[in-house]
């Protein structure tokens, strides 16, 4: 079952800290699979949504006040906040999109690995080269930087990865990118 929950979370700090909180509020497991969507409703700015995989429904009271959230067809929240939940927990269901932050095998990706040791060790199926049409050889190093978040696509886990010195690969996204014009006027 997928719980849809949406704040209106302008950053995807923000939400990764919301949903931290609402794994352990909740008292889920490690492994669980938590996602964060960016999303566009009829009202309000883009912004970013949450999913998170629960046993069954959660107290209300459990969650963030005034949230919108979506379980199966149940929708709750002010304004557009229910749209935005129930838009993350249908692209976790099908596996269209989301960017998951937590995963199974997650705490297990840390240093450098093989690609084939980063399928293996988590929930992610698949290592994809950006730019690239073949995948990686199973030995290819992968510097996590202590940061994976792979994505959905088409029903699979999919961790985007672009090259690295000396032959290595590392996720496409960086831990703490350089806002734009940060370095220019």
């Amino acid at each position: 079952m997928i719980l849809g929950l949406d704040t209106g979370s302008r950053t995807l700090t923000e939400a990764e800290h919301l949903l931290h909180d609402l794994v352990k509020g909740l008292g889920l497991p490690a492994g669980t699979v938590a996602c964060t969507h960016f999303v566009r409703t009829a009202e309000g700015p883009p912004h970013v949504a949450c999913s998170v995989t629960v046993p069954d429904a959660p107290d209300p009271a459990a969650l963030p006040g005034g949230a919108g959230t979506a379980l199966g067809g149940h929708r709750s929240g002010p304004a557009a906040l229910p749209e935005g939940a129930a838009r993350a927990a249908a692209a976790h269901t099908a596996g269209t999109g989301g960017r998951l932050v937590l995963f199974p095998g997650r705490d297990e990706l840390t240093g450098t690995l093989g690609v084939a040791d980063v399928v293996a060790r988590s929930g992610i199926d698949r290592v994809v080269v950006l730019a690239q049409t073949e995948d990686p050889a199973p030995g290819t190093p992968l510097v996590t930087n202590d940061h994976v978040r792979p994505q959905w696509r088409d029903g699979e886990v999919v961790l985007f990865a672009m090259p690295a010195a000396g032959g290595r690969l590392m996720p496409a996204e960086v831990p703490d990118p350089t806002p734009c014009c940060a370095d220019h006027g």
